[in-house]
């Protein structure tokens, strides 16, 4: 995906050498890491605590789908000393911002080693294409973890007793909040567990809390796609005949068209998740809260 990747430990030794890497206990500022969203972001300061400075790319609210960088995302590039994303096609608005910053720059991708769904893609006459949206498992996000992890650890050699203490820490709360999901999925009857959802985000999700993705409004990984009459109709019929109660969209996306899909069958459309994005604190201002309050909402539409 992206042509200025380079070798992990090679750059560390040279951003070592010329002075880039983290500041002495004596030094005032901390090397920047730029991650591509809010909720890396948030999993990275879980992991590098005091040590590294983290800062997201994307603003609070925004659609990786749909994102028009700006002139200021090239500088923050080139301020940084990593970047991290979360890789499977996911950061598309990316690759011209990497090119306009020229250099080298380091990047850690957050779900290397896991294996994605795949599916078939209207948008991309019926090509196979990865889902990027594995953070909505947080069994998953283990995985991130530990890449980034490594990856800082790499960059920081001396901070690895910190980063490695903070991630297991983050880890743990990470398998506290599975356990919580679990337990307030277990409140909707087995076969209520059905999800009509804007785009395809929830599938990692779905597998973990044995829900059902029964259809989709735009039948793409991205929120940025469209959809046609035909496919609205059958999504229609197969609201109907299911007996399913609501459809889910993330805060960001056009509700008109799931709401013309409400209006023919009598559901609720629940447009206030958050699945790309935090938010400025509450209800989503952590990794974790935002995947509390996407169960909440699910769970007490459902239910």
């Amino acid at each position: 995906m992206y042509r200025l990747i380079v070798i992990l430990t090679v750059l560390a030794l040279a951003l070592t050498a010329c002075g880039g890497g983290p500041a002495s206990p004596s030094g005032t500022s901390a090397p920047v890491i730029l991650t591509s969203t809010t909720f890396l972001a948030d999993i990275t300061r879980n992991i590098a605590g005091d040590r590294l400075k983290v800062e997201s790319l994307l603003p609070t609210g925004a659609d990786p789908h749909s994102y028009q960088p700006t002139p200021q995302d090239v500088a923050k590039i080139n301020e940084s000393k990593i970047l991290i994303v979360n890789g499977l096609e996911y950061e598309h608005f990316l690759e011209a911002l990497l090119e306009n910053a020229g250099g080298e720059h380091l990047i850690i991708t957050a779900s290397d080693g896991l294996e994605p769904h795949t599916m078939e893609d209207e948008e991309a006459t019926g090509q196979l294409v990865n889902d990027p949206h594995m953070w909505l498992d947080p069994n998953r996000v283990i995985t991130y973890v530990e890449n980034i992890r490594k990856g800082l650890t790499n960059f920081d050699p001396d901070g690895a007793a910190v980063y490695q203490s903070n991630a297991d820490a983050y880890t743990t709360q990470l398998k506290d909040l599975d356990a919580w999901i679990t337990e307030q999925v277990a409140q909707i009857p087995a076969e209520k567990r059905l999800l009509v959802t804007n785009h395809e985000a929830l599938g990692y999700f779905s597998d973990r809390y044995s829900f059902t993705i029964i259809g989709t409004v735009v039948p793409s990984v991205s929120s940025d796609a469209s959809t046609s009459a035909g496919q609205m109709a059958d999504l229609i019929d197969v609201i109907r005949s299911s007996g399913t109660s609501a459809i889910f969209l993330d805060e960001v996306e056009n509700p008109a068209l799931a709401q013309q899909i409400a209006d023919e069958t009598g559901v609720k459309v629940v447009e206030d998740l958050h699945l790309e994005s935090l938010t400025d604190g509450a209800p989503a201002g952590t990794y974790i809260d935002m995947m509390k309050y996407n169960a909440t909402q699910i769970v007490n539409a459902l239910k």
